[in-house]
């Protein structure tokens, strides 16, 4: 059986996952080649001949980021109601095991806002991705609704900026105060109607 031209083989999986536990740990902003194949146990020339150049580093680790991100969403519990299911996001988003790879999310996303090299459309991307998961927290005959649509774009800015501003100022009781403050405005009065 002949392998696929796009399936990794073993041993650059192997380097992936070396070089993403690395940049967790490091960034991926100012990444060197050089630092970055002596902490994973390589060389820049491996680097190379996988990768093809920096850039082509840059844009596999962020296909490996991305990835985590998609698996953290199949795992989150979508209940059917968008408040409900923004609570459990952010407290996922919260928690401090999350925190490095939410750290490369950040600094993936202000990077792909530029729309420059590598990083292309990660942030348009990554959108989209979260779009989805509160999409599927309302109920589906109102989703495709322009206030369904307002009402989980908002959810997704005011998660997000309470994400950049946990990640930058450590405040979790802040953080944590605006989230609830948010939900306490979109939760339906008792016999109200949901986003």
């Amino acid at each position: 059986m002949q392998k696929d031209a796009t399936t990794p083989s073993a041993r650059e999986q192997e380097i992936v996952e070396k070089a993403y536990a690395y940049v967790l740990a490091h960034g991926l902003s100012d990444l060197s080649l050089r630092p970055l194949a002596a902490g994973i146990g390589s060389s820049p020339r491996v680097l190379l001949f996988l990768f093809g150049s920096k850039e082509g580093v840059i844009r596999r680790l962020l296909v490996r980021a991305r990835q985590d991100e998609l698996e953290s969403l199949a795992g989150l519990e979508v209940s059917g109601d968008l408040p409900e299911t923004v609570e459990r996001v952010w407290t996922w988003l919260a928690d401090p095991a999350h925190e490095p790879v939410l750290r490369l999310w950040a600094e993936a996303y202000g990077r792909s806002v530029s729309g420059d090299g590598p990083w292309g459309d990660f942030a348009a991307t990554t959108v989209a991705d979260w779009l989805d998961l509160l999409a599927r927290a309302q109920p589906a005959a109102q989703r495709a609704t322009p206030g369904a649509e307002a009402a989980r774009t908002l959810a997704l800015a005011v998660l997000r900026g309470a994400l950049l501003d946990l990640l930058a100022t450590g405040d979790r009781p802040r953080a944590d105060a605006a989230v609830a403050a948010f939900l306490v405005g979109i939760r339906p009065a008792p016999g109200g109607t949901r986003a």
